[in-house]
């Protein structure tokens, strides 16, 4: 089996990093090398792991020049072992079935043309088997013989004739297409041609060809969306549905609901045009449409919903705010 190397960037996590490196404790496959860079602005995460020792462990605590998810994630790359094949990455607040590296790593061997996998989060949907030839209903999503329900975004776009016409994990030329979360639990292994950066493996020649862009800073949302755009012109990446682990999105560490609506938007223009940069008109008709349709029903829930209307509210408001901000200045697009 080939030898690998986990960085795990943390930040202010320290409970939840010490639950996912126990549940690394007793994977079939341990880690060659584990890397914790640690752009915490405290000590606890240092401290936790002085009490609680795991094989193969480095710490690394970063500065504010290599602090932020994209840094720190270029920073452990730069630290890896060079005798690394595979770099994989998981967010702090995961945690394991025991075969996930067994699984993840076959992967390459059973597709020599990966240049990327990625693994499945098994806690977020519900799904249910389906007989073949199977006609979801509106507020439904069928793949592969399963289905699950689809909110209330994604039905509306069908009503509207926005929803995606590509696979799971494919983006459409419109951006905005179906995530790696409406892969059904199959085992299956599929082509993607995006992964989730927080459970996510990439061979090491990867990082001779590109780094993680500094464009997202802090939280970096839609970071991984970019990575694998770019990817896409080196080779081939997929997801293993049967490389499972849970995720449980811990609070601490991300940005307030405006900056979260406002990169929602603004990231999401980006990666769009890194993915399809001189998109047809009918694309980009798609994708205001869409920009402005899910800002419109995230200002509804403030109004109608029954809980945490004050940060729908804030969401939304960065969401129309990056909008109009398109307007005036679109980001410039980094070849990284």
């Amino acid at each position: 089996m080939m030898r690998f190397t986990l960085i795990i960037c943390t930040y202010m996590r320290p409970e939840q990093l010490l639950v996912l490196l126990e549940s690394v404790k007793v994977q079939t496959l341990y880690p060659d090398e584990i890397l914790i860079v640690d752009g915490s602005t405290n000590d606890l995460t240092e401290k936790i792991l002085g009490l609680n020792r795991f094989p193969s462990l480095r710490y690394l605590k970063v500065q504010d020049s290599d602090r932020g998810l994209t840094r720190q994630r270029n920073f452990g790359i730069a630290n890896t072992a060079e005798t690394s094949e595979i770099i994989c990455f998981l967010d702090d607040d995961t945690v394991l079935e025991p075969n996930y590296f067994s699984q993840l790593l076959q992967t390459y061997a059973d597709h020599p043309d990966a240049l990327a996998v990625g693994g499945y989060i098994t806690n977020e949907v519900s799904w249910t088997v389906v007989p073949s030839g199977y006609k979801p209903a509106i507020s439904e999503f069928a793949y592969d013989g399963w289905k699950r329900s689809d909110g209330a975004r994604f039905v509306t776009r069908k009503k509207l004739g926005l929803d995606s016409d590509r696979p799971p994990a494919m983006a459409p030329d419109f951006s905005n297409g179906r995530s790696v979360g409406f892969l059904p639990p199959s085992g299956k292994t599929y082509k993607a041609e995006q992964i989730m950066g927080g459970v996510s493996s990439f061979r090491v020649e990867v990082f001779r060809l590109q780094q993680f862009s500094t464009y997202f800073e802090g939280y970096g949302l839609y970071e991984d969306a970019d990575f694998c755009f770019r990817l896409l012109k080196h080779g081939n990446l997929y997801v293993n549905t049967s490389a499972r682990l849970e995720h449980h999105h811990a609070p601490g560490g991300r940005p307030n609901q405006f900056q979260y609506g406002r990169m929602v938007v603004r990231n999401g223009w980006y990666v769009w045009r890194v993915r399809t940069p001189r998109p047809s008109a009918k694309a980009k008709l798609k994708w205001h449409a869409i920009a402005l349709l899910l800002a419109a029903i995230r200002f509804t829930n403030a109004i109608f919903g029954r809980r945490d209307k004050i940060k729908a509210l804030t969401e939304s408001a960065g969401r129309f705010f990056a909008y109009f901000e398109l307007v005036v200045s679109k980001p410039k697009l980094r070849d990284q």
